[in-house]
């Protein structure tokens, strides 16, 4: 068994769509990144490449590549699970949390459930997905960023 653990958070701006999970969410605001700036997936990304021992999620897919462009994140977990799976580790569970201030998670939270399960070819209660504010506090509180933490169990196959 191995553990990983992954962190991101991204700026939000007036005229971007809102990837969460993978799913748009609709919304005024989206994050602003290289890629479609999915801090969910991102997150997951980084934990598993940990828990794998494969580094970070800059090191295999750097901001500065114009292939990762606008790249959607699911192609990018895609990617990062196969390199997982290379490893010979499956997913035991993911746990994550959105941190958020702006909006409501909670309509949205098994649909984002389903789909990170659908990319990974896992059973859905495999996945959890929490949604916390930051009671006004630091740059989520104040409405100008999204974040997400993630925790991801493998083992060998």
């Amino acid at each position: 068994m191995r553990i990983g653990y992954g962190y991101d958070i991204h700026k939000l701006k007036k005229g971007r769509k809102l990837y969460l999970g993978g799913i748009v969410i609709p919304n005024e605001v989206g994050l602003v990144g290289h890629s479609d700036a999915d801090v969910l997936l991102h997150a997951v990304c980084d934990a598993l490449l940990g828990a794998a021992g494969l580094g970070d999620i800059g090191e295999h897919f750097p901001d500065t590549d114009i292939q990762f462009k606008d790249i959607s994140s699911v192609k990018l977990l895609e990617r990062t699970y196969e390199l997982v799976r290379q490893k010979g580790f499956g997913i035991e569970n993911i746990d994550c949390i959105i941190f958020a201030q702006t909006f409501r998670i909670t309509p949205f939270k098994e649909r984002i459930r389903k789909n990170i399960a659908r990319v990974l070819s896992i059973g859905p209660e495999s996945v959890n997905i929490k949604a916390k504010t930051m009671e006004g506090f630091d740059a989520v509180g104040g409405k100008k960023a999204i974040a997400a933490s993630c925790i991801v169990l493998l083992k060998q196959d």
